[in-house]
């Protein structure tokens, strides 16, 4: 090798180690950048030729083949802002526009989102986040297409059922069959709750529901049974009317029997009249356990749960997203409403992604088919709402190997100055 062809090999090695200390650069002026993924410089070695002297070839240096980029997971940073999404592993968000000129569909892991003016989820540069619009009938079903939560009022629902879950004492003195007084109905009953019923136009009414404990009949020395009276009161009211809902107890304290269904026909003036179902519990006598609605154990009267199908009219205030990404949004009523799912994006093999600057990657051969889904399924990871991932660069290590290129540099600066001196003494040999 000549002493040029040594002062080549060491330019090589500077040429190789400045492009090493770019990425180095690259990656700590990204370390607070949000889904940034860290590269790192990949060498290889250069020969002269290889054709000769057994594979034996001569060594001109090296060169940077390419920056491979780390698609490791970055650590997650809360921030309570309910749009802001994140993956906890695999994949990336799938955003739709213009970028660079070029129209189409881009992946990022950067889920600092916003609702624009139309209620369309975007990113920071006005990319439309993509996902599944949710169906009337349940579930997200559809191409892909852009996520909007749009302001718009959640119409009242009547109460159509009420379940009741409770325990009447069994200690409960009784009182005289058809002795329940719907003017006075707490002189005349051993427990009563109340429950809030909505009608057709989402007003909401009170229903009371009392217990009564009957005896076996005898005027002398009346003893409790294990049947108890329902009655169901509007005001002053009784709804059931007629012949009261029996409800009987076996001697271990379950539901054995109702007398009849509990239907209630009702009209709140102006908003019509619905048919409210009261459910009970599961009656052995109808293949039941007798143990999930009402029961009757040595124990203090006490309701446990109660609830009801109906609700009111209510604004949206603001949206909340699950683990698997489903969109969905929160009431002033108190409900929630499915809205859309947010579509995440899975690569065989990510490193193959091209990069494209503004925090997105495109599909390339490289890379393959994306496989788009749901979150938190085939192997996609997991949305967490109000938080964002932040980069996966490791300052320290960074540090570390900028401090190895820069030495590795002087060390071929070395090689190119003493060449140099080999050189100005071959000259010199001729005076």
């Amino acid at each position: 090798m000549t002493i040029t062809k040594t002062m080549n090999t060491g330019v090589s090695g500077l040429r190789s180690q400045q492009d090493a200390l770019g990425v180095v650069g690259d990656n700590i002026a990204n370390a607070n950048t949000v889904g940034f993924k860290q590269s790192r410089a990949l060498f290889e070695d250069v020969l002269a030729d290889i054709s000769t002297r057994q594979n034996r070839g001569i060594g001109e240096g090296a060169r940077m083949v390419r920056a491979q980029q780390i698609f490791t997971q970055g650590a997650l940073k809360n921030t309570a802002v309910p749009t802001d999404l994140a993956l906890s592993g695999d994949g990336f968000f799938i955003v739709h526009g213009v970028s660079n000129g070029v129209s189409g569909d881009f992946f990022t892991r950067d889920g600092q989102f916003t609702l624009n003016k139309d209620g369309t989820l975007v990113n920071s540069h006005g990319l439309e986040v993509l996902g599944y619009p949710a169906q009337p009938t349940g579930g997200f079903v559809g191409p892909l297409s852009p996520v909007r939560v749009q302001q718009f009022n959640l119409t009242p629902k009547p109460t159509a059922s009420v379940a009741l879950a409770a325990n009447l004492d069994s200690t409960s003195s009784a009182f005289l069959p058809g002795t329940f007084n719907p003017a006075d109905p707490v002189s005349s009953s051993n427990f009563s709750t109340s429950i809030t019923v909505y009608d057709n136009q989402g007003a909401a009414h009170t229903l009371d529901v009392y217990f009564m404990r009957q005896n076996d009949g005898n005027l002398v020395n009346p003893q409790p049974t294990n049947a108890w009276e329902i009655h169901v009161l509007d005001g002053s009211t009784d709804l059931t009317g007629g012949t009261p809902t029996t409800l009987q107890f076996g001697t271990d304290g379950t539901l054995v029997s109702q007398s009849a269904p509990i239907q209630l026909n009702v009209t709140y003036g102006n908003a019509g009249s619905q048919t409210i179902n009261f459910d009970v519990g599961d009656p052995s006598a109808a293949g039941g356990t007798g143990l999930l609605g009402v029961s009757q154990f040595g124990a203090a009267s006490s309701m446990s749960s109660q609830t009801q199908d109906g609700y009111g009219a209510g604004n949206l205030t603001g949206i909340d997203v699950t683990a698997d990404g489903d969109v969905n949004g929160t009431f002033s009523n108190g409900q929630t409403l499915a809205i859309a799912k947010v579509a995440v994006a899975k690569f065989q093999a990510n490193g193959g992604l091209g990069r494209i600057g503004y925090n997105l990657w495109a599909k390339t051969q490289e890379s393959g088919e994306p496989a788009i889904g749901s979150a938190n399924t085939g192997g996609r990871g997991a949305v967490v709402s109000g938080a964002i991932e932040q980069s996966n660069v490791d300052l320290a290590t960074q540090f570390v190997d900028m401090i190895g290129f820069q030495r590795v540099f002087s060390a071929n600066a070395k090689t190119i100055t003493t060449a140099d001196e080999m050189l100005l003494e071959a000259v010199n040999l001729k005076r």
